[in-house]
């Protein structure tokens, strides 16, 4: 199973976890049953070990293409061959109305459109993380595959035969004829057995496809864009983990910024800068439920503050507070891309922004959302509190860089935010506030940010303090009304990251880079793509400054639409872009298609109708 590019696949879900589907017609990701559960399919982290599960047509001459069916999360790939044309549709069950069908697993259903189809199905497992053995046992509607921890059935009416320790089946499809597979735990079976009819695997498929549409149809955006955005949103949904609310950063780990390099992460848990953003994002286009089940799931977590006050940068999607980082020394890693992480050693880190993003969140739900509770503002307010004792501390930054700890000026940036979001909200609704000391502290960052953050010599808001360096994070001082969008310094930082690298800036032919890491010791090796996220705040950023420049703003148009093309096949984006415009980093990455979504109703906004 030689590597796949990462842009090579699509995502199917059921708001507990998901898998990763090459055109190949391969499951290379699949962590069951949840998100940050061990893997039961890795290849896509090494070839040899990792496990699948393919079906595919077994034959010469063979071309594919994938896509969703229409505004839905049920991925088909289609094959064409000079005998005939195939397909396989490929999804989790959600929105079920009958309590006897399959639930959390996954449906495939493989079809013969055209002429006749010879398919050849693999399905290695290879329990938790590949290191954990487990037996095969054929039974005659399909097998078992059983490990100490847990056991997962594959149903179907094809003959399976073993090999290794998985199953192979070669089977032939005339036109008009489907075979169905179904993969599930044992232990969480809804039904007595897993050998369905095809009629049984149509209700399933029409029940799913109704719950994305009618989910899908609540969208408020009617924009430009708007298949991008729709896509965005079914994309943030499908990272939402609907039992706690929490939203995961990306489902996958380990996925590289640079092949055969280091930067490889666990972003399978919940950030609060993260989910804060998304909430932002879903709540603009009208899923005011998705946003709810969050600000419940983040009030848990206010309930749970260290004995200082303050919060942790980023949980499990249970709520767990312990995210300790391993190293999978087993596994090759993407394409060689070692160590492979597994936990993140992150969550411990110092990393001020947090409060001005989660402040900031807290402040649009109570505006766009429901008016939050006394309770949770009791919290909030304690938090404000820390802020306005620790602002001055160095931290790690949003970046979380692993080279020791500095004055980030978009981590006091962040503070400004909190204390002024929190001046908002305690005015908004009359709560009780430490108001003067606010106020004071508020001031007291601005004027700061002003005289440390601004460099006369390169004409710029820095990086940190002490030095000239550019950082993509501060083109969101206009974002979140630090200072006006035409502000001559906020121009001017604009400008300068607008440049090519070789000129001093960020931006290479229209990516932006997050820093030049030549200027930054962030503690890692090696090199990283441009970042999307920071293209979509270069949109941003542009757009605002084109309601009085419409030269600006004709180029954030520009910028976006380029952007969009950097999307895969089936619309979905990973954290980095690389040199050669392939993805980069974990796959799809929620924080990229919230910047989509911000920036596209940003952008039709600022371009009228």
């Amino acid at each position: 199973m030689p590597y796949q590019p990462i842009e090579n696949y699509g995502l199917i879900g059921n708001m507990r976890t998901t898998a990763l589907v090459g055109m190949n017609g391969s499951i290379d990701w699949f962590c069951f049953p949840h998100f940050d559960s061990p893997s039961v399919f890795a290849s896509i982290l090494d070839e040899h070990k990792g496990g699948h599960f393919k079906i595919a047509p077994h034959c010469d001459g063979l071309t594919h293409k994938q896509y969703y069916w229409p505004d839905t999360n049920v991925l088909v790939t289609r094959f064409l061959s000079p005998d005939g044309v195939g397909r396989v549709l490929d999804f989790m069950p959600v929105g079920l109305g009958n309590p006897g069908a399959p639930c959390n697993g996954l449906i495939r259903r493989v079809q013969a459109i055209r002429g006749t189809m010879a398919f050849r199905l693999e399905c290695q497992p290879a329990f938790n993380y590949a290191r954990e053995g487990h037996t095969t046992k054929l039974l005659p509607d399909g097998a078992i595959f059983e490990s100490a921890a847990f056991s997962l059935r594959l149903g179907t009416s094809v003959p399976l035969k073993l090999e290794r320790n998985g199953v192979l089946a070669e089977f032939v499809l005339k036109e008009g004829e489907e075979a169905n597979f179904s993969l599930q735990s044992v232990a969480q079976s809804c039904m007595d057995h897993l050998l369905f009819s095809e009629n049984q695997a149509e209700e399933l498929f029409r029940q799913t496809v109704d719950f994305w549409r009618k989910w899908l149809s609540k969208c408020t955006y009617t924009g430009r864009w708007r298949e991008m955005v729709h896509r965005s949103a079914l994309a943030l949904k499908l990272l939402t983990f609907e039992p706690t609310g929490a939203i995961v950063a990306a489902p996958t780990c380990s996925l590289p910024e640079e092949i055969g390099g280091t930067r490889n992460w666990d972003y399978r848990y919940t950030w609060i800068r993260d989910a804060a953003f998304t909430l932002y994002g879903l709540l603009r286009i009208g899923f005011t439920d998705e946003a709810a089940k969050f600000m419940q799931w983040l009030e848990r977590r206010c309930h749970e503050l260290k004995p200082d006050g303050s919060l942790q940068i980023m949980y499990g999607i249970d709520g767990r507070h312990n995210l300790t980082e391993e190293s999978l020394d087993h596994l090759q890693g993407y394409k060689g891309s070692q160590p492979v992480r597994v936990g993140n050693g992150a969550y411990d880190q110092l990393q001020l922004d947090i409060y001005g993003e989660l402040m900031d969140s807290v402040y649009l739900y109570n505006k766009y959302g429901t008016p939050i509770s006394y309770d949770l503002w009791k919290h909030l307010r304690t938090l404000i509190n820390w802020v306005c004792d620790n602002w001055q501390r160095t931290d790690e930054g949003l970046w979380e860089v692993r080279g020791g700890q500095q004055h980030f000026v978009y981590s006091k940036l962040m503070c400004w935010v909190a204390v002024d979001r929190g001046l908002r909200l305690a005015d908004k609704r009359s709560f009780p506030a430490d108001r003067d000391r606010w106020l004071t502290v508020r001031d007291t960052i601005y004027e700061e940010i002003m005289t440390k953050g601004w460099n006369s010599k390169r004409e710029a808001f820095i990086q940190r303090y002490g030095n000239d360096s550019l950082d993509a994070a501060n083109l969101m001082m206009s974002l979140v009304f630090f200072v006006s969008p035409t502000d001559p310094r906020m121009l001017k930082t604009l400008d300068a990251t607008n440049r090519s690298p070789e000129e001093g800036g960020l931006v290479s032919n229209g990516l932006v880079y997050r820093y030049n890491i030549a200027e930054t010791n962030d503690g890692l090796d090696g090199e990283e793509g441009t970042f999307n996220i920071c293209t979509f705040w270069l949109v941003e950023a542009l757009t605002r400054a084109g309601r009085v420049d419409r030269a600006r703003l004709e180029e954030a148009r520009l910028l976006f639409e380029q952007m969009l093309g950097y999307a895969n096949h089936v619309g979905l984006f990973a954290e980095e872009t690389g040199h050669h415009g392939e993805a980069l980093g974990n796959f799809p990455q929620a924080f990229t298609h919230l910047a989509l979504i911000s920036s596209a109703f940003n952008l039709d906004r600022a371009l009228g109708r």
